[in-house]
């Protein structure tokens, strides 16, 4: 009797950050966070991760997946989004990075390619649609870095559908936060003190939801948080 084979993984491509060094290797790196990966495979997905190259063939190399996963890292270059001048705090910004993030972006929505976009890749989507960032949140104390915090979560949303509920307990780390809105994007989730912290797109072609918090830190003891990875891999195999 032979034994049923079970359905491939669908793949979730996962750009790489650049890192320029790790604990494990001698040189500089190409990155993927654990607990990423860990949320994507729990879902039942195949996370891949994707070279960060040759930002004019990201659609091309798209095709192969089934999602598409931007994740955190270093700021966006704020000439990206019409900003003049720099802010001091602005850090790790790379024009490779950038550019391929951006068009990696544009490609997967383009395509209906489902899209879940975490802290970093929120701002990406919200840049590539036109939108702008605020470049500091104001310093200590008043950034979300290493901060835990409620969320309240605009009910009848794909974000709202995948996390089960309209208040959220969220893992955050960032300086900067959504501006000004990109062409057809809608805030989906805000914190007490007003900050963007979720986006949607209602015309989107494909399943789309982005989240400026990191759903993998505590998605592997918060159902909710989880759910967005659930959701991102249904969405795949769909």
């Amino acid at each position: 009797m032979t034994t049923p084979l079970k359905p491939p993984r669908p793949l979730v491509a996962v750009p790489a950050r650049f890192s320029a060094t790790t604990s494990a290797l001698r040189y500089a790196a190409e990155v993927t966070a654990r607990a990423l990966a860990e949320a994507v495979w729990r879902a039942g997905g195949e996370p891949v991760t994707l070279h960060p190259a040759d930002p004019d063939g990201a659609a091309a190399r798209l095709a192969r997946f089934d999602a598409l996963l931007l994740p955190g890292g270093g700021d966006l270059a704020p000439y990206r989004y019409g900003a003049t001048g720099t802010h001091a705090a602005v850090y790790d910004v790379d024009d490779l990075q950038d550019a391929f993030d951006l068009a990696a972006a544009r490609a997967a929505l383009a395509a209906g390619l489902p899209l879940l976009a975490i802290c970093r890749g929120l701002q990406v989507v919200n840049v590539a649609l036109g939108g702008t960032l605020e470049q500091d949140m104001g310093g200590p104390g008043l950034d979300h870095r290493h901060r835990t915090h409620p969320v309240r979560i605009a009910s009848g949303t794909p974000l709202a559908a995948a996390v089960g509920q309209e208040k959220a307990d969220v893992s955050c780390y960032h300086h900067q936060r959504v501006d000004r809105p990109g062409t057809g994007l809608t805030v989906t989730a805000t914190a007490e003190d007003g900050t963007v912290e979720a986006l949607g797109l209602p015309a989107a072609r494909g399943w789309f939801t982005a989240v400026q918090w990191h759903p993998e830190d505590t998605a592997h003891q918060d159902p909710a948080q989880q759910g967005l990875f659930d959701a991102l891999v249904a969405a795949a195999r769909r």
